[in-house]
């Protein structure tokens, strides 16, 4: 299939080192485009920022979960040796706090652990099984030595030929059209 019938997935732009990548992204976000992207082999401070990306509410996703572990386990706990099933162990109170502080601490995290793992994949959209960008040779160079920015066609303000001029006038060493491969 040619290029004419393919639907554009959007451009890339390949970038010489950290700070172009950066000021790039901070132009794009300025030109008013949401549907971006960088891509670098490792992480580079001040993109959120240059990006204008919010606080992850991975967080409170996370503390979600260890208060439901923690609360859980103690309710369990309460409930059935203190009201359900109550049995006079040694003398003990039915309802005995320090004896429940290990399984209290093991639910929590263990729920705090699933919170942050299922958290982080549906925040990113995960599993994505192909990427569009894939397709693209020199997109392998993004985790070895390549910076790479991508404005994706679905941004309300994408226009191809716009998009390519604000690539060059922030200095891309190489510009491409990226197609979906459906």
């Amino acid at each position: 299939m040619d290029a004419e019938n393919k639907q554009i997935y959007g451009v890339l732009a390949e970038f010489r080192n950290p700070k172009e990548l950066v000021d790039a992204a901070s132009s794009v976000k300025k030109s008013g485009y949401q549907d971006f992207d960088t891509y670098a082999p490792f992480p580079i401070h001040g993109m959120e920022k240059a990006m204008g990306l919010k606080k992850s509410p991975l967080g409170w996703i996370v503390l979600g979960g260890a208060l439901t572990g923690m609360i859980g386990a103690l309710a369990l706990m309460i409930w059935v040796m203190g009201y359900e099933y109550p049995m006079n162990i040694s003398g003990k109170p039915f309802i005995n706090f320090p004896v429940y502080i290990p399984i209290t601490f093991e639910l929590t995290v263990l729920l705090a652990a699933f919170a942050t793992t299922f958290g982080m994949l549906a925040l990113n959209k995960l599993p994505r099984l192909h990427n569009p960008l894939f397709n693209v040779e020199r997109f392998s160079k993004a985790s070895d030595d390549g910076f790479f920015v991508h404005i994706e066609a679905s941004d309300d303000l994408f226009a191809e030929e716009k998009v390519k001029k604000l690539f060059q006038d922030n200095g891309a060493t190489h510009i491409e059209t990226v197609y979906d491969s459906e």
